[in-house]
């Protein structure tokens, strides 16, 4: 009878049992959750991707601007030039601001000199453009390469981290005391990568701009530099 009753106590009752709590974190969460160390380098991080998106905002817009060739632009010059209206032309590279309009302007002003004397005037400037151009594509380029390395540094602090904190708790090791060193390997590295990886597709996108412009300047100069051959 005892056995019974105490069966059907047991059988009335019903068991609860706590399901996990499933915990998300934001990104601002998983960003500071790093500690110092990964503050630090999240911090770097952020001020090189501020100035990578700066620099492709930036040069775009010029190279862009730059390579804007308007033919009947080239056509009106060589007509002046054709003509003899020497100032005129010179003046119609001055109204428009680009590469190739200064290129075109100097060798206009070193008409009635050699043509090898044109030609290095054209070349020379041609360099200074292009050098405009490529400002500051070395400074992307070399945030494409140091971002990566950067998170990588802060993945070596974050295990340092968790393996001080596994030595300095001896036998009684828990998951929460190696929390920290992980989160700050595991962001800094992904932060990192993010960063070189939008740099470098910056950078390539910047450098095939400056190409295309590039050759646009020798087309032209080579045009010019034929026109002035069939006047001589």
């Amino acid at each position: 009878m005892l056995l019974q009753i105490q069966t059907g106590v047991g059988g009335g009752m019903e068991t609860q049992v706590d399901e996990p709590v499933k915990k998300t974190l934001s990104i601002m969460e998983l960003i500071t959750s790093g500690g110092v160390g990964g503050l630090v380098i999240m911090g770097v991080l952020f001020i090189l991707f501020s100035i990578a998106i700066y620099i492709f905002i930036e040069r775009y817009q010029s190279i862009s601007k730059a390579g804007r060739l308007d033919q009947g632009f080239i056509t009106s010059v060589k007509s002046q030039v054709a003509a003899g209206k020497l100032d005129a032309a010179k003046a119609m590279c001055l109204s428009v601001n680009t590469p190739v309009a200064r290129m075109i302007e100097k060798g206009i002003s070193r008409i009635g000199r050699p043509l090898k004397d044109i030609a290095a005037a054209i070349e020379n400037t041609g360099k200074i453009e292009v050098l405009q151009l490529e400002r500051n594509l070395a400074l992307l380029a070399t945030i494409s390469g140091a971002a990566p390395m950067i998170g990588f540094l802060g993945t070596v602090i974050g295990m340092i981290l968790a393996f001080h904190e596994m030595a300095a708790a001896g036998g009684q090791i828990r998951v929460d005391m190696l929390a920290e060193g992980i989160y700050t390997a595991m962001t800094t590295t992904v932060a990192g990568l993010f960063v070189g990886i939008v740099s470098y597709m910056s950078y390539n996108i910047l450098v095939s701009k400056v190409n295309k412009v590039v050759y646009q300047m020798e087309v032209s100069a080579t045009e010019f530099m034929d026109l002035l051959n069939e006047e001589v």
